[in-house]
């Protein structure tokens, strides 16, 4: 990629994913927060995409934005309104602390770093990962989606009112 459109898009995509990361940082409405991350999720893929990792890319928009994103608006959705806002924490000077301890950690390793790039391609195929995700790495992508299908139960389960709860312990 040669010219100065692969830089305007990677400045242009990195604007919109801290910008969306930021809102979901400041949201106070978990709705909004969510649309926020789904935004960041797309910016991700969008420097995938920048990458030449266009199978990266895919998966990020089907696992993160397609089934996580879903998943979080189901959880948010069933809950009661009440749960639903965002509010004030305890704990926000220690979360700013840890963010500035983490920003340092994040400017000393990359100016540390060498950076190297690599010309040739990559060694392994996109048809030999697919092929070792159906095969050798089956069982925690299993895992996975049981632990995702636990979470949504538990969701509806939190969102039942006691009169539907009374109705399942009278059938």
């Amino acid at each position: 990629m040669d010219g100065s459109g692969p830089v305007v898009a990677f400045w242009l995509l990195a604007a919109v994913t801290l910008v969306a990361a930021g809102g979901v940082l400041v949201s106070r409405n978990l709705l909004h927060a969510v649309l926020f991350l789904i935004l960041a999720f797309i910016g991700v893929a969008g420097h995938f995409v920048l990458l030449s990792a266009e199978f990266l890319a895919m998966a990020q928009v089907i696992i993160y934005v397609g089934a996580i994103s879903v998943l979080l608006l189901f959880a948010i959705l069933l809950t009661p309104r009440a749960g639903r806002d965002n509010g004030e924490t305890k704990a926000f000077p220690v979360g700013a602390l840890l963010a500035v301890a983490l920003a340092a950690v994040f400017l000393f390793v990359i100016n540390d770093t060498n950076w190297k790039t690599v010309s040739e391609s990559p060694a392994l195929a996109p048809e030999a990962l697919g092929e070792a995700l159906l095969t050798s790495w089956v069982l925690p992508f299993e895992i996975a989606s049981v632990l995702l299908t636990a979470a949504l139960v538990g969701s509806i389960m939190l969102a039942r009112t006691a009169e539907e709860e009374a109705e399942d312990a009278l059938a």
